[in-house]
Parts: C-alpha cells; structure tokens; sequence
C-alpha cells in the first residue's frame, strides 16, 4: 500500500491566523493541523497539540508553528512514511508530489487501515 492510497486533503491556509481562529477552523472541520502555504511552499504545520499548549496565551500560530517540515510523497509505501513518523517523533506528514502539495497522511489514516495492512506490519 502507497501514501496516497490513504492520505486525505490538506486544510491549507495562507497567512498567520490567531491560535483562537486555528482553533476553531479545527474544530469546526475536525481536522488536527493546518498547513501554512505561501508563495508554492510550505511554510510550517500548526497542530491541535501546539494549540493546546498555547491554549491561554494571546498571539498567532506563526509563534508555535513547526518550520522544520519533514514529507512524504505520494507513491512512497506506508511502511516508509511511518517509518519517517517514527523517527522524527511525529505523527503527521504533508504529502508531495514533486513541489506541489496534494495531501497529508496521519497515524490515525494509518492506523484505520490496519486490515489491509496485516498485524505483522506493527509489530
């Protein structure tokens, strides 16, 4: 099985928005990050765990945001993305094709194909 066999849509927004407005776009979209994209790059990654941890300061996600942003791309196997997952600590990854943004793929996308993929795959 390949990334793109499971990943989903990107929220993608492109300016520093108030962990307040994060907050609500995740909720009300039920998602766990944001992707800040400008200019045909990805800019950084807010999580819902970055809010949280900021939950009763004041200012924009560019202040928590993560910057060092590790991908996948589309047509690598799952076991190499979670392998990625694994060892920078992280439980998700925007997924490229070439420069171009088409998705991201969690641990939670991974695990709900946990049939498909068999026991052996996570033990």
């Amino acid at each position: 099985m390949i990334v793109k066999d499971v990943m989903k849509q990107p929220y993608v927004i492109d300016k520093d928005i108030s962990f307040a407005e994060a907050a609500r776009i995740m909720s009300a979209k039920g998602i766990g990050s944001l992707i800040i994209f400008s200019k045909g790059k990805i800019k950084g990654i807010v999580t819902e765990g970055d809010i949280l941890k900021n939950f009763n300061k004041s200012g924009n996600i560019s202040k928590v945001m993560s910057t060092k942003i590790v991908t996948a791309t589309s047509d690598e196997n799952i076991e190499d993305a979670l392998e990625t997952m694994r060892e920078n600590k992280i439980k998700r990854l925007p997924v490229l094709d070439g420069e171009k943004l088409v998705g991201i793929i969690t641990l939670t996308d991974i695990a709900a194909h946990a049939d498909e993929l068999g026991e052996e795959f996570f033990f």
